[in-house]
């Protein structure tokens, strides 16, 4: 009697989906060879939305996750609401430097938010668990993060994936809708690339691997 299918893993089926399907392979592997970060000020319109937005976070979201917590969330910052906030973090700076707080300074600040069409919050929501350690949880942010960044690579857009300041600060954070005990993974900035991204240098395979010993080996 033939065996069924049935037990096979559907990581296992799509492995040898992939055996048969050379290009499939080969594109994957090509768009994650080829991810690169775009300078923000070079990020324009248009950016994802909608549905096409909605699947780039599922995608997102499909990240190892000890425990099944989700520890992480996304918030969407964008349109007038992003700047507002601009407005309300330059409003914060200038409070706190008076008559040193520069045009210039304050322009940053109040462009932040806005130098992309629209920026994704990668927010680490880890806390103290029985049998999962904070640090473990907070890797699962950062896998949440890495997975948006190619997610919208592979649908034709460009990100760039910072922090800053206000990722450390609590009074930014507070206009940002991050609570004292969440913790910033990065600010993702979503959009078009308005020119094609140069190269640069990545570290050789020899100065990043070695191959494990066994103790007392030769």
């Amino acid at each position: 009697m033939r065996r069924s299918n049935c037990n096979v893993r559907p990581s296992s089926l799509a492995l040898r989906q992939n055996e048969r399907r050379p290009d499939v392979l080969t594109e994957a592997t090509d768009l994650l060879a080829t991810r690169r970060s775009i300078p923000i000020l070079m990020l324009a319109d248009p950016a994802p939305s909608g549905e096409e937005l909605d699947r780039i976070l599922t995608i997102a979201a499909r990240v190892p996750d000890h425990g099944k917590l989700a520890p992480w969330r996304f918030i969407l910052y964008r349109g007038e609401a992003a700047a507002g906030i601009g407005r309300a973090l330059a409003k914060l700076v200038a409070a706190r430097e008076g008559e040193r707080m520069t045009e210039t300074r304050q322009k940053v600040e109040a462009e932040r938010f806005t130098r992309a069409p629209l920026v994704v919050g990668v927010v680490s929501t880890a806390r103290e668990h029985v049998k999962i350690p904070v640090w473990e949880q907070q890797l699962s942010g950062a896998a949440a993060a890495m997975n948006l960044v190619n997610a919208v690579h592979a649908h034709g857009y460009a990100a760039n994936w910072v922090t800053e300041w206000v990722a450390y600060d609590e009074d930014a954070k507070a206009i940002l809708g991050i609570a004292p005990e969440e913790r910033v993974v990065g600010f993702i900035h979503v959009g078009t690339p308005t020119e094609p991204p140069s190269e640069r240098p990545r570290p050789e395979l020899s100065a990043i691997v070695t191959e494990a010993v066994a103790p007392g080996a030769a």
